[in-house]
């Protein structure tokens, strides 16, 4: 009997077990990659949780993702060191930044490197330099040894570096695995790596834009303080004077006025004196409001020091002599000129002389004007009460006025020195404070003789303020007395009317712009029109737009009488062709002499 042979059931058993043997490798091969690339995404996922929960420092983070990854891809590709290498921006070369930890511990990993073009060798160490090209020749290798790490954290690019232990032979080691595997898993690590790195920088804005939206929501609430604190301020001190004004007004006009009770006579000083401190505390309010918006406009001239000091000082005689003060001015003599604003600087000093007043009850007051280093110093000095150190921090805050016996609060508004002081700034200077109880007090203003940068100084510029400078002198004789009136506001156009007829002149008054055509149609021509902007029936500077077109009407003076006291105000009304600018209150006084002045001209 024939014995069947074994063999080909023997190879068909061999061949199942290779077939077996191969499948397993394939699926630890699969497992081992799946277990590698999940370990990295947990470690850089957890990097991510701990930025958005601490708010670390994000250079911290950024180092430590990128030494996460070498040393988890050199713990999975066992026998193989991973190492990466940071280009700065606009940089061709690069340093080796992050090796892994086993490295300071095993020599002979520490020793490995990488072939580079024509056998040069990379050792793969700590700060070892590399360039550009180098790395685009290893990424162009089979397979690659270079992978490209993107971050926009800080611009830089990062670069992973592969090298293989020809040494290890371990059956174990991924090397036995398909290379194809292998090179999948370093480009899974550097997207995976980048797609971290982006994350990280989002997560950064985010936080960047919240404590942005943090700050402004902060300044925000400090804008809305100071506001209400400025609103409820000004109240306050607008109703003050206001408050004597309507009190004494109704006081007068209860007992019927009769000058010649002596009451009387008082109460119209007070609301005179109210009205005044109502007006100035306006003029500091706009001034303040114009230094803050920058929209101040300085009129650079060559002032002389001596003539402007002495006029300040005239000012302020009457009350000086009144509180029976002494009066001292002292001028170096190499002081003579400088460049300013001399409407402002007299501004500045005005404001340190009547402080200085208001705090002095027995004694004197002075200026004196030194050079020092080209730089003017205009120092009022006064022998009063002198100011404590903690009133002195707060000299400077708009409305703050220091308590004082001697000082009567409705003498100032609490905005003087903070004009003084943004004022000077604006002129390139500052102000000093010098003050000892019971000593008195010395405030100085430092400006330099030329001010920083280029300015633009106007020969003119005193024949364009026309207004202030007709207000220091005389009143020319009138040689005409018709002055027709445009205003809308009755107590106003009363005002007006009364006043220039006790000068001798004939106001004939209309309130709308239909009626000033009539009136101008049937009577005389005036030697002066008073407009007003703000008209019922059309404004008032499109009327002397339309006045000037007029062969007729064009050569009549117009002088313009409006509440517009805002920035480019006055330009915008000279543009429109008026002679004249006076803001309200009107200044009688002033309105006398322009009337005087441009009532003398040939209205021929």
């Amino acid at each position: 009997m024939q014995q069947s042979s074994s063999l080909p059931e023997q190879n068909l058993q061999l061949n199942a077990t290779q077939t077996l043997l191969k499948a397993i490798q394939q699926l630890r091969a699969q497992l081992w990659f799946e277990q590698s690339l999940n370990q990295l995404q947990n470690r850089l996922h957890d990097y991510l949780l701990s930025a958005f929960t601490t708010f670390p420092q994000h250079t911290s983070i950024e180092a430590e993702i990128f030494q996460t990854v070498v040393d988890e891809l050199e713990s999975a590709l066992s026998g193989s060191k991973v190492v990466i290498v940071i280009f700065l921006p606009h940089e061709t070369v690069g340093r080796i930044c992050y090796v892994s930890r086993s490295s300071f511990q095993s020599s002979h990993r520490a020793r490995l490197e990488v072939t580079l073009e024509k056998g040069r060798k990379l050792p793969l160490r700590l700060k070892e330099v590399i360039s550009l090209e180098d790395i685009q020749y290893l990424k162009s290798q089979e397979p690659p040894n270079a992978y490209c790490l993107q971050t926009n954290l800080s611009d830089s690019v990062g670069w992973l570096i592969i090298a293989t232990d020809p040494l290890q032979s371990d059956s174990k080691s991924p090397r036995a695995f398909p290379v194809q595997l292998r090179s999948q898993l370093l480009t899974r690590t550097a997207q995976e790596c980048t797609k971290t790195l982006t994350h990280l920088g989002l997560l950064r804005s985010c936080q960047q834009r919240s404590q942005d939206l943090e700050y402004f929501n902060q300044e925000l609430e400090r804008t809305n303080q100071l506001k209400n604190e400025f609103l409820a301020n000004t109240s306050h001190e607008i109703r003050t004077p206001l408050s004597s004004i309507i009190g004494f007004t109704h006081l007068l006009l209860a007992q019927g006025y009769d000058p010649r009770r002596e009451h009387h006579q008082e109460y119209l000083n007070i609301i005179q004196s109210s009205g005044k401190h109502l007006l100035d505390l306006i003029n500091d309010i706009l001034d303040l409001s114009k230094i803050e918006a920058n929209q101040l406009e300085v009129q650079w001239e060559t002032v002389n020091v001596q003539g402007l000091c002495g006029n300040v000082l005239a000012l302020v005689k009457e009350k000086a002599a009144n509180k029976g003060l002494k009066l001292h001015l002292e001028i170096e003599a190499n002081v003579t000129t400088l460049v300013a604003d001399s409407l402002r600087l007299k501004q500045m000093l005005l404001n340190l002389l009547f402080n200085a007043l208001k705090f002095t009850s027995t004694g004197s007051i002075g200026l004196q004007v030194t050079l020092k280093s080209g730089f003017v110093h205009f120092t009022v000095w006064d022998t009063g009460t002198g100011i404590t150190l903690e009133n002195q921090a707060q000299l400077f805050q708009p409305y703050h006025q220091i308590d004082n016996p001697v000082a009567d609060r409705t003498q100032g508004t609490g905005l003087g020195l903070v004009v003084t002081k943004k004022l000077a700034e604006i002129h390139g200077g500052f102000v000093e404070v010098e003050s000892e109880i019971n000593r008195g007090s010395r405030f100085t203003i430092v400006l330099p003789l030329q001010p920083m940068g280029e300015v633009s100084v106007d020969p003119d510029a005193k024949s364009t303020r026309s207004n202030r400078s007709l207000a220091d002198g005389a009143i020319p004789l009138s040689c005409s007395s018709n002055i027709l009136l445009v205003e809308n506001d009755l107590p106003n156009a009363k005002l007006i009317r009364i006043y220039l007829s006790r000068l001798g002149y004939q106001v004939i008054w209309v309130k709308t712009a239909a009626r000033m055509w009539r009136v101008l149609n049937r009577v005389e021509l005036p030697a002066v029109i008073l407009m007003d902007v703000s008209l019922p029936d059309a404004n008032g500077l499109q009327l002397v737009r339309e006045l000037r077109a007029n062969l007729q009407y064009q050569h009549i003076p117009i002088i313009v009488q409006t509440a517009m006291a805002m920035k480019g105000d006055q330009e915008i009304c000279l543009a429109a062709g008026v002679d004249e600018y006076i803001s309200k209150p009107i200044d009688l006084p002033l309105l006398a002499r322009l009337v005087a002045k441009y009532g003398c001209q040939d209205q021929g």
